[in-house]
Order: C-alpha cells, then sequence, then structure tokens
C-alpha cells in the first residue's frame, strides 16, 4: 500500500475517533440535563452532509469538510449562528433555560473526554508496551554534538554529559531533544564540573529554519569493528569482529568524532592503530588511510551490542495492569506539561516558535508510513491532549470561550447578553479561521521552500 495512503488512513482514523469522542463529551451531560441535541455531526455539513439520519430529536451525520465536528445544542450561540432561534423564548429543553453550573459541564465535557482518553491511552500503552528507556547518567562518555554550532549557541561540547533541564533532571536520554527544545536553561557536567548554561530564547527559531539541525544531539558512536570492506587498503590485517578502536598514533580515538579529525589529517598514510579485543587483549596495527581519509572498515553495530559493551545501558520496564495506571498516568501528565511550554513559546514571537506551527499536513506527518499500532496510538493520545488544550484556549468559538463567559456569570451573577455572545461568537470564529490559515500556510510555505 501506498505510504502516503497510509499516513492519510492514519491520521482520519485517529481524527474521527477524537472528534466523535470530544462531542460525545458534550453530548451526553447534554442529554442527562435534559438539554435537546439537535446534531450530532463529524466534520462540517457546509451546504450538505455526506451522509445522516434522523434518531429521535437528534440528526446524526458526517460532514464533507473535515475540519472539526460539533453538536448543534438548542438555546446556544454556537458555530451555527442560529441568531432566529434566540429570538423567541427560552424553552425548558433548551441550553440558556438551565443552570450555569449545568451549562459548564456540558462545555467542558468535551476536554474532559479528550484528557481522560489520552490517560487511558498511555495507561493502555504502558500495559500493553510497557517502556524502553536509555538512562542518560549511563552514557559512558557523555554526548555528541552532531552540529557543532547549534552546541556553541547551547554551550554544549562533544562529551558533555547532560544533567538537567530546568533544574529538571533528565532520566531517559531519548526524552533529551524536546527538553531542550521546551526548556529554558541547561544543566551539564563537562570534565567533572557541573555548570548551567542559558538556552537562547530564539533557539527553536534556529531548528525550525533548518530541520538538518532538528537532530544536533546523540550518543557518541563507538567505532568497532564489523568487517573488513573487500576493497579495503586494509584487508590483509589482522582485525576481528568487534575490535574497539582505542587509538591511532597514540592519539584517543575510541569515537567516530575523535576518528574523523585524525584520519582527515592521515589522508593517504600509513597509520598505527591500537584496538582492544573482546578478550580485553590489545593489538597494534599498522594500517593505510586512502585518500578520502578511511580505513575501509565497516562499523555497524546495534544498540544492543553497544550495550553489551558497557556504552549506555537500555532498560526495559514491563507494567502489570495495576503498575500501567502510575505509569500512564505519569506520561499524561508529562506530556500536557511539555505541550503548555510548547504553546508558552509560541505565544512567545521572540522565541520564533509560531514559524513551526503546523496544520493538517503537519499533524499527518505525525503518523509513520507503515502501520504501527503503537506509533498510532502514541500519536493519538498526543492529539487528543493536543485537542484538548487548544480548546481550552479562551477563544469564543471554543469551548473555553464559552466556558470563560460561564465562569464570569457564576463569579458576577450577571449573564452576558445574546447579542454580546453573538458578536464575540463572531470574532472568535474569524479569530480561528485566521489561525487555521496560518497554520496551513505555514505547511504550505514549508512545501513550497523544501524547508
Amino acid at each position: 500500500m501506498d505510504p502516503i495512503l497510509i499516513k492519510t488512513i492514519q491520521f482520519f482514523l485517529s481524527l474521527s475517533l477524537l472528534i466523535v469522542l470530544h462531542e460525545l463529551g458534550h453530548f451526553v451531560p447534554a442529554k442527562l440535563f435534559k438539554t435537546r441535541v439537535e446534531k450530532f455531526y463529524l466534520f462540517f455539513d457546509v451546504k450538505f452532509s455526506l451522509f445522516k439520519k434522523k434518531i429521535g430529536e437528534t440528526v446524526y451525520g458526517i460532514g464533507w469538510l473535515p475540519l472539526g465536528g460539533y453538536v448543534k445544542i438548542a438555546g446556544m450561540i454556537d458555530e451555527s449562528m442560529d441568531t432566529e432561534a434566540m429570538k423567541e423564548e427560552p424553552k425548558e429543553w433548551e441550553f440558556r433555560s438551565k443552570p450555569a453550573w449545568q451549562r459548564l459541564i456540558i462545555m467542558i465535557g468535551g476536554v474532559t473526554v479528550n484528557f481522560i482518553l489520552a490517560f487511558i491511552i498511555y495507561i493502555g500503552m504502558a500495559f500493553v508496551y510497557g517502556d524502553q528507556i536509555i538512562p542518560a547518567d549511563s552514557l559512558k562518555d557523555g554526548v555528541q554534538v552532531v552540529v557543532p554550532e547549534i552546541g556553541d549557541q547551547l554551550g554544549i561540547k562533544t562529551g558533555d554529559k547532560i544533567l538537567a533541564v530546568d533544574g529538571n533532571e533528565i532520566e531517559d536520554f531519548n526524552t533529551v531533544f524536546i527538553e531542550i527544545v521546551n526548556g529554558n536553561s541547561i544543566t551539564i557536567e563537562r570534565d567533572g564540573e557541573v555548570m548551567e548554561r542559558e538556552i537562547p530564547v530564539d533557539f527553536i527559531s534556529t531548528l525550525i529554519d533548518d530541520k538538518e539541525k532538528a537532530r544536533f544531539l546523540s550518543f557518541r558512536q563507538p567505532f568497532i569493528v564489523q568487517e573488513v570492506a573487500p576493497d579495503s587498503p586494509n584487508k590483509g590485517i589482522d582485525l576481528q569482529k568487534n575490535d574497539v578502536l582505542v587509538s591511532i598514533n597514540g592519539q584517543s580515538a575510541s569515537y567516530m568524532d575523535e576518528v574523523v579529525p585524525i584520519l582527515e589529517a592521515y589522508k593517504g598514510k600509513e597509520v598505527s592503530i591500537t584496538v582492544k579485543r573482546e578478550n580485553g587483549q590489545t593489538k597494534t596495527l599498522q594500517a593505510q588511510v586512502n585518500e578520502d581519509a578511511k580505513l575501509g572498515i565497516a562499523i555497524a553495530a546495534t544498540m544492543k551490542e553497544y550495550e553489551r559493551m558497557g556504552y549506555f545501558k537500555i532498560e526495559t520496564r514491563k507494567y502489570s495492569f495495576m503498575e500501567a495506571i502510575p505509569a500512564g498516568f505519569d506520561k499524561g501528565v508529562n506530556t500536557v506539561t511539555g505541550y503548555l511550554k510548547q504553546l508558552k513559546k509560541i505565544f512567545n514571537p521572540d522565541t520564533g516558535a509560531y514559524k513551526g506551527v503546523g496544520g493538517f499536513a503537519a499533524i499527518g506527518g505525525l503518523f509513520p508510513e507503515t502501520w504501527d499500532w503503537e506509533i498510532f496510538w502514541g500519536t493519538t493520545a498526543f492529539l487528543s491532549i493536543m485537542l484538548a488544550v487548544l480548546n481550552l484556549l479562551p477563544i469564543p468559538a471554543l469551548d473555553g470561550g464559552h466556558v470563560m463567559f460561564l465562569l464570569y456569570e457564576m463569579v458576577t451573577g450577571r449573564k452576558p447578553s445574546d447579542k454580546f455572545l453573538e458578536y464575540a461568537q463572531m470574532v472568535g470564529f474569524f479569530l480561528l479561521l485566521a489561525l487555521i490559515l496560518f497554520a496551513n500556510g505555514n505547511d504550505l510555505y514549508r512545501w513550497l521552500s523544501g524547508k
């Protein structure tokens, strides 16, 4: 199956699940409080529907415009802008006739379901898949700065150990990248000295401008012999599989970041290399460096081999169902916290993070080109949190806008007028439309510019 088609199917399956459950979060409490729900739609039915069927007092349908979904609750000023019905006397089954606390529960129902869904998914993933982490403090000789100019901005060098971001200890090396992107300061250890570095306020912008720089950190790759290439000038020398390079001409050269510059200095020359065997013995050999500054030796190795040789640890954590509950809950809390940090940076123009805001293409790009249920559910959980947080923004066209006005009413005892709510809904709608156009415009710009 075509990779693009696979990504598209996953995107729409995830989006449909999130929208239906979000709207159910409004629908169920509305029904419990005997509020009439006139429509329940997946996607928007501008002018026409792909499918619709009336059951009881509610029309259930699927629209053609996949920008979301909605429930149309009687007596409520929403995206339908049905102002004619609002001119009539309030009826007991209408939203506007219900107590403020009931209306509040109806409005927060959608985001509540999205948060609950994300936490359930994370708990399920912890139970089914477990976790696999690389403890950050297990990296034998620190990190490799793959892009030196990015490292210079952060004040990080190859060999440094990253201890914490914003004072929070880094436990899993796999989370280092996102923690730095979301953070403001980084704590490192260099040659036994602990120091703190400020993360530049526009650091995110630097990464967005050049995707090649995005993965600027890695674990250091050791030079472990797998085989000597058939056309290598060193075909005949006594190199064995899993020999570990120790030095070249007396200079320490255990990692590729050390090996490459040394070989560059000895192009076309013979060098003395020292390797360490699996039995612990060392052997010194004479080797030829070709004109491309290479030895003609394949060094591919697996993560398990690196772990076996002591370069870092890989911890696989399996959870019982009861253990999966706190593990999944912690994952959900960390995801919410991380996303809030991202939003904070997006709304700060100095960071340049707004340039990374994406629309449907960016969201679709989160899914893999092959079907992987673990990635699918992890992405769906993240999108559920994203949908919940964004819906809580105090924009009138979103749930957060309605909640804002309801809280005002509950605190002051004064309900905003229907006319004010109509105008607020219009402003919110155009603001939301502008955000959608901006996000998808960013997608188009990146596609056209190749970034």
